[in-house]
């Protein structure tokens, strides 16, 4: 069963969670929120596409961080940065099981799930 990794109420979450549930396909929501974030998900994601992929840099949270702490981002301080502040993780991050994928298009979902 793939997981969606993400935060309720960001509109590519409501998206995508839209597109499974009118496709019917069956996922497991991960709520970052509330279940906290899982470490080996992002190791994975950043390990699979690198940091500037997995960190969503046009967010609040990240605008706000120190100059310093973005010009230094790298796999290991990025991971514990992520860990703390959930919502610097580009959304949704889906977990197939066999492949890890970021972001939402319903064309790349459709060519997912169709292999699946």
């Amino acid at each position: 069963m793939a997981v969606v990794y993400g935060i309720p109420n960001c509109d590519t979450i409501k998206k995508a969670r839209r597109w499974l549930a009118d496709n019917e396909v069956d996922y497991e929501f991960h709520d970052y929120k509330k279940q906290g974030v899982s470490e080996d998900i992002i190791k994975r994601a950043i390990d699979t596409f690198g940091v500037d992929v997995v960190i969503n840099k046009r967010g609040t949270t990240y605008r706000q961080l120190p100059q310093e702490t973005k010009e230094n981002l790298n796999a290991d301080n990025a991971l514990a940065l992520v860990i703390e502040n959930a919502s610097m993780i580009k959304r949704p991050i889906l977990d197939t099981g066999n492949e890890l994928f970021i972001g939402f298009t319903a064309d790349k979902y459709a060519e997912v799930f169709k292999r699946a």
